[in-house]
This record gives structure tokens, C-alpha cells and sequence, in this order.
């Protein structure tokens, strides 16, 4: 057995775990992380295929008037999606996150590596042993913090983690939502499927167990376009998602190819006719199975009141979208109930912190939430900013060289946590950026609009949520918080004017990519429709930026050059000292007729 040594261990190479990994690698830790499958991705890999979504497909409209897209690493990953598949490659997002894995120095990705036991020291876990059958190894993982991003919560469950399965009675925590009385149930996992229009006749054939379906079994289920198969094609809610995950695989099969055969050769379809199944999945895409208990329990009323938490590290903002755990088989029924929240809600730490394992952290559909608060914050983009908080958390909890049962309760170690995200494009209901330089500086612009001010690149705010159903009111500030430069300036520019010279080590600049809309990998046309595929003609494509020094005011020296550019923030390390000016020239954007800037950030050399 090979012994391995890390800072943090992240178990399950899903959403939430790589955003995980790569935000505890960037912020310093040594990481390893463990996937038990070739791919990474989990349910959005090419092995499952489900929509990444989140806050800001929520359903709750007027969505122009909010830019609820999660941001940070999650967004970097779609963006970098977006431009680099334009064929919409199932197995070229797989590719993306494996590059993001591998370009860390920090970070060890193993794949085929799965989690299978631990051992304890009272309770507190000491390793993990973990297993990669493809080249018959076998591993002790040491590591300071454990970060349980499994999903089904492996992990946890071995280091003997309290966790809760099924459905709470309404009266446990008095959520309107909920039954009245408790039971085992669950939602269903779904299986997928990808059809193509062959210009030609295309028999379908089923297997001899394909289920049969009628239209009227399907009346509450929309089966009007068959490129992108069906999430509506659900099982196993019933059983245990876990123990019984090959026999809802079957049965899943089963429905998948009776629900084709339906539309093939039923008589109801006939457009039907030259259309034939490209690809199906056989891992079913699982939603729940277990919950583990943290030190606070999200509930129905933290998300519909958005409650406040001063330890928030995360967001979401999905509907509570139950399904009936019948799955398909509920045919009288909608196979989905989703009343949406009013605001976007904050996610404490606390939630990812485990009440009994004193080094166990958890991030993903597996943290600390009621069945009626998970609803929402299953869905991969709330996993992937979980992620991310949960990683960085960990970090520098690590790297400062406090136990995770002390850092929990470090008020001190949770604002710097917060304030770290916000530098990396996190966005927190209700905490403040701080520690800009810029925000002391004179801005001037070449021109601006009037709902584009120059001076809202330091207000401290990266994006817009005050909208109708955006941020609860008393925790956002409203404005649209980006400058903007009039079209008919053909040669924009914005700059920061000090007083007093200052010495700068590292600047941001923080662009608009469009997070008003939906930017998701999706093989289905309509949904695809509502993205902008490719380079967000927001972005600015081209710039560059100017530092004047006190000592030589009118000779500038260029300190950065940005070309080709898609991304929405980018960082430049420097070594300026005596600034006292700073200028950003535009010289391209990526199809817009004017710039934006959000922020322009300079945070101070440290004192030696």
C-alpha cells in the first residue's frame, strides 16, 4: 500500500469537488483529489450529461434585472467552455476540467481512485485508504482536512459522520413544504439520452424489457423534441439510491427505451421518423441519498427569508424543486414542484462542517440541509460555489495551522475566507469587499453613460443583483456597478489618480460576461438558444494597462497587455512601487459597441 501525504483530501471529482480542489490548490494547499470514475464532472460529465444550473436560471424572471451566475471557478470553466466548444462536445467539457486539474502544481488528480475506508483517531480522521482497481493499487491518504465531495457521502459515512437519508416531517423544523409525517423516499435518479435527425427512415427496434407507455402515460411529461433526452425520465426515489443504484439502473434503461419507442413507433410522432438514438447514458444521474449533519441544518425558511448568516462562503438560488419519488411512475402527477424563492440565499460554513468528525468538511448535494432546503442547493452551479468556498476555507485554515474544529468558531479566519472569495470573484449576499486600493483613488473615463459611471469601478460591487427578485434589499447595494464608456468613444479608457503615490502588488480587472444569461453546456436546441456560445460580446477582448510613477508623471510604463481575452477577471502580479497613476486603454471588446469594467482592483505591497 503506498502512503501518500497532503494538506487537504478532496473525496469525489464531481462539480463541487473539482471547484474544491482547485480553489484549496490556488489559495496554497497541497491537494489531492480522488474520483472514482475516469472522468471528472460527475453529473455533468459525458458519462451523465445534466445542465450545470443554479441561481441564475431560477425561474423566478425578470432575469435581465439581475446577474445571478455564480461566478469565481465555476464560471471561469463555462466561460472557458463556451469558447473552446463550439461544437458542444460532451467529452470536451470532460477534457476542460481535467486540463484545470492538471495545470495546478498544487493538485493531484487520481482517477479511478475510490474512496473505501478510513482510520480514526477517536474523532478525528487520520487517513484514508483508497483503491484504483485499473492498475490494482491500493493508497493511505494522509491530510489535515477531509473534504467530502462524493455525493453519496462515502467518506463521511466510513469516518462514521452523522448524516440523515429521506424526507423530514413538516412539524422537525417547520417547513410548510414538507409532509406531514417522515419517511424513507427520495428523489429519483434520471437517465439520459442524445437523438439526432439522420435525413432518412431510422427503424427503432426495442429490447424485449423496454417498458410500454401510452400518451396519456405522459401527459404531464413533455416529449415534443427528441435531441436532448428527458431529466423527467426518473426512478428509484423509492428504493435506496445507494444499495439498490444497479437496479435503478436497469429499471431506468428500461423506461428509456420504452419512452423512445414510444415516440418511434406509437403512431403519435410520426416527424418522428428519420430520427435515431446517438448516445444513452448507463451511469444514472443521482440527485439524493444522504444528507450529512453539520453544525446548522439548512432549511425551508433560510432560503425563502435569505436569511443572513455571518459565515456565509457560498450561494444559491434554485427553485425548491421536489419530484414526486415515484419518479415516472406518478403518471396523474406534475413530475416536478418548484415554488421559487424570492431572493438569492446565503450558505453558512457551517453547513460544510461536520457535527461529530472534527476534520471532515463536505461540499455538494451531500451537505447539511433538510430534504426540502436540498431541493435547491443540489443543482451543480450552488455545488460548484460551494465548492470553491469549502476549498478555500480549507486552505487557509491549513495553511495558518488551525484545526478545522477551531477554525470553525474563528471569526477572524472566516472574514479573511470572505474577503479571499470576493478577490477571486466569489459573490457573498451582504459581505463587503474591502482592502482596494483604488477605492481612495480619483477615477476619470474618456466618456460614460449615465448608468455607467466611472466611479462604480470601486464601489466595491462586481455585479448587479438589486432586480425585482435579485439580493433581499437590505443586503446588496442597487446600481449597475460597472462603467460604461459611450459608443462613440472608438479609443476608451478609464484611470485611477492617487493623491499619495502607492505601492501596488497585485491588479485585477473584473469584466462583464454577460451573467445575466444562461451560459450552460445543454445538447438541448432550445435551451442552448438562450445562450451567448462563444467569447460574451461584453467581455473586452483587448487592453492594456499604464502605471505613472511619481518620479516621472508623464512617462508611463506598460504593465500589462491583455490580448484574445475571454475570461471575466484577470490578475496580474506586479512589484509598482510610488504609483500615482494607473490607466486602462480598451482596445477591443468581444462584440459589444462600447467597454465595461466593473472593477478595477489594487491590493498593497506587504510590508516586509
Amino acid at each position: 500500500m503506498e502512503r501518500l501525504h497532503t494538506d487537504v483530501l478532496v473525496a469525489g471529482g464531481g462539480v463541487s469537488g473539482v471547484t474544491a480542489a482547485l480553489a484549496a490548490a490556488r489559495n496554497g494547499a497541497k491537494v489531492i483529489i480522488c474520483q472514482d470514475r475516469p472522468v471528472l464532472g460527475g453529473n455533468a460529465s459525458s458519462e451523465i450529461r445534466m445542465h450545470i444550473v443554479g441561481a441564475a436560471h431560477s425561474k423566478r424572471g425578470k432575469e435581465l434585472e439581475t446577474e445571478a451566475r455564480e461566478g469565481g471557478i465555476i464560471e471561469e470553466i463555462l466561460l472557458e467552455c463556451a469558447v473552446r466548444n463550439p461544437q458542444r462536445s460532451a467529452s470536451m467539457f470532460d477534457l476542460i476540467l481535467y486540463e484545470k486539474c492538471r495545470a495546478e502544481p498544487n493538485l493531484t488528480l487520481m482517477l479511478n481512485t475510490a474512496v473505501t475506508g478510513v482510520r480514526m483517531d477517536g474523532n478525528r480522521i487520520v487517513s484514508v485508504k483508497a483503491a484504483r482497481e485499473s492498475t490494482e493499487h491500493a493508497f493511505e491518504i494522509f491530510a489535515d482536512i477531509f473534504l467530502d465531495c462524493t455525493g453519496d457521502g462515502r467518506l463521511g459515512k466510513e469516518a462514521g459522520a452523522l448524516f440523515v437519508t429521506g424526507r423530514e416531517a413538516s412539524r422537525q423544523y417547520g417547513e410548510s413544504s414538507a409532509g406531514e409525517e417522515s419517511d424513507p423516499y427520495r428523489l429519483g435518479s434520471s437517465l439520459l439520452f442524445t437523438a439526432k435527425d439522420m435525413g432518412r427512415p431510422m427503424k427503432f427496434i426495442p429490447p424485449v424489457w423496454a417498458k410500454h407507455f401510452t400518451e396519456e402515460d405522459l401527459k404531464y411529461r413533455s416529449h415534443s423534441s427528441w435531441e436532448y433526452g428527458y431529466w423527467w425520465v426518473e426512478f428509484g426515489g423509492m428504493l435506496d439510491t445507494i444499495a439498490d443504484n444497479e437496479t435503478i439502473r436497469d429499471e431506468l434503461l428500461a423506461i428509456m427505451m420504452g419512452v423512445w419507442d414510444h415516440i418511434k413507433n406509437s403512431g403519435h410522432h410520426p416527424e418522428s421518423e428519420n430520427w435515431a438514438l446517438d448516445w444513452f447514458g448507463f451511469v444514472p444521474g443521482k440527485r439524493e441519498s444522504r444528507r450529512f449533519v453539520g453544525k446548522h441544518v439548512l432549511t425551508q425558511s433560510d432560503l425563502e427569508e435569505a436569511v443572513h448568516f455571518e459565515d456565509v462562503i457560498a450561494y444559491g438560488g434554485w427553485p425548491m424543486d421536489t419530484h414526486p419519488p415515484q419518479g415516472i411512475e406518478a403518471k396523474d402527477s406534475n413530475p416536478c414542484h418548484q415554488p421559487v424563492t424570492n431572493y438569492v440565499y446565503g450558505i453558512p460554513l457551517r453547513s460544510f462542517v461536520s457535527a461529530n468528525v472534527d476534520n471532515l468538511m463536505f461540499a455538494g448535494r451531500n451537505i447539511s440541509a433538510t430534504h426540502i432546503a436540498f431541493s435547491s442547493t443540489r443543482v451543480m452551479a450552488t455545488c460548484g460555489v460551494m465548492g470553491q468556498g469549502a476549498g478555500t476555507f480549507a486552505a487557509l485554515a491549513v495553511k495558518e495551522g488551525i484545526l478545522l474544529e477551531e477554525a470553525v468558531q474563528n471569526r477572524e479566519l472566516i472574514r479573511r475566507t470572505q474577503q479571499r472569495l470576493i478577490e477571486q470573484d466569489a459573490f457573498l449576499p451582504g459581505i463587503p469587499a474591502n482592502g482596494n486600493l483604488a477605492s481612495g483613488a480619483r477615477v476619470r473615463a474618456s466618456s460614460e453613460q449615465p448608468d455607467g459611471l466611472a466611479p462604480n469601478i470601486i464601489d466595491g460591487c462586481t455585479r448587479s443583483m438589486h432586480g425585482t427578485r435579485g439580493v433581499r434589499p437590505d443586503l446588496v447595494v442597487p446600481g449597475t456597478h460597472r462603467w460604461m464608456s459611450v459608443p462613440e468613444d472608438k479609443e476608451p479608457w478609464i484611470e485611477l489618480e492617487w493623491g499619495t503615490p502607492v505601492s501596488i502588488r497585485e491588479i485585477t480587472v473584473v469584466l462583464d460576461t454577460g451573467m445575466h444569461r444562461r451560459l450552460t453546456l445543454t445538447h438541448e436546441n432550445y435551451l442552448h438558444k438562450q445562450n451567448e456560445w462563444g467569447p460574451q460580446p461584453e467581455t473586452l477582448k483587448e487592453f492594456r494597462v499604464i502605471a505613472y510613477s511619481a518620479n516621472s508623471a508623464e512617462d508611463g510604463r506598460q504593465i500589462m497587455h491583455v490580448q484574445d481575452n475571454y475570461q471575466r477577471q484577470i490578475t496580474c502580479r506586479v512589484e509598482l512601487d510610488q504609483v500615482c497613476r494607473l490607466r486602462l486603454e480598451v482596445l477591443s471588446t468581444n462584440g459589444l459597441d462600447h467597454a465595461r469594467i466593473f472593477e478595477i482592483r489594487c491590493l498593497a505591497q506587504v510590508a516586509s
